[in-house]
């Protein structure tokens, strides 16, 4: 009888992790930033009907890169959780930290089972608070741990470079067109250090804006006010790199 091939578990678990960053790095990369009244989601998505950022709740938001299906079932159940719990005990009692535990135990029970793949997400959960201060992100990757984030957070096949980009250059108090022009120039940035334009038209964007007057913030951004924005940062950005020429 032959022997049964050997594999340490510290080896399976690095394996499994590997295939899953793999995956994720294939997938095209987003940001989510913090601005003056709110959560900021954005990415570059060509498909008009595959969303990569979704309302979970009144004030939670919802971003994932990765395999589409995979993270589409892990936005469905996050739904069901959030309306169940509001539905059995408070509207309030829904919040981002309690959803990101959810998930958390779910990846993390899929990455340790030999049974199936572990999947090839990487999450961002979201909600928008009264003030500034009470904002709050998690990021939550393939294998199931939480990392609480502050200002911005990439995550997907450049999230590195990309996170090195934003923190070098995100502050408190930014405009909605600011923290945009900052996230597209992010994005457009690709290994190699070289720029590319990216079209009004292969961007996603949302929004978790506290201002809002109804209790549900998200909202997304397209079309014509897209437009606007983008051409409003565009201009600032060149304002703002005449003055620093004249200094």
């Amino acid at each position: 009888m032959s022997t049964p091939f050997y594999v340490s578990p510290q080896q399976a678990m690095a394996d499994r992790a590997e295939y899953a960053r793999k995956g994720i790095a294939r997938g095209r990369s987003l940001v989510v930033l913090q601005y003056a009244d709110g959560i900021v989601f954005v990415g570059e998505n060509p498909s008009r009907a595959l969303h990569k950022f979704s309302e979970i709740y009144d004030r939670i938001g919802f971003a994932a890169a990765g395999k589409y299906n995979e993270y589409e079932n892990l936005r469905i159940g996050g739904v069901r959780y959030a309306d169940l719990r509001g539905y059995t005990y408070d509207r309030d009692d829904v919040t981002a930290r309690g959803l990101a535990n959810v998930y958390a135990q779910t990846l993390g029970t899929i990455f340790s089972s030999a049974a199936e793949k572990p999947y090839e997400v990487e999450l961002v959960v979201a909600e928008v608070g009264e003030t500034p201060e009470g904002d709050q992100i998690y990021r939550l990757p393939h294998d199931g741990s939480i990392v609480d984030e502050h200002g911005s957070v990439a995550v997907g096949g450049n999230a590195e470079q990309i996170s090195s980009y934003l923190d070098q250059r995100h502050r408190d108090g930014m405009t909605l067109a600011e923290a945009l022009r900052l996230a597209v120039q992010a994005l457009s940035r690709d290994t190699n250090g070289s720029e590319r334009e990216i079209p009004a038209e292969r961007l996603e964007v949302a929004v978790l804006d506290r201002t809002r007057p109804q209790k549900r913030k998200f909202r997304r951004i397209v079309g014509g006010q897209l437009s606007r924005l983008l051409d409003a940062s565009s201009a600032s950005g060149g304002a703002g790199d005449a003055e620093e020429e004249q200094q």
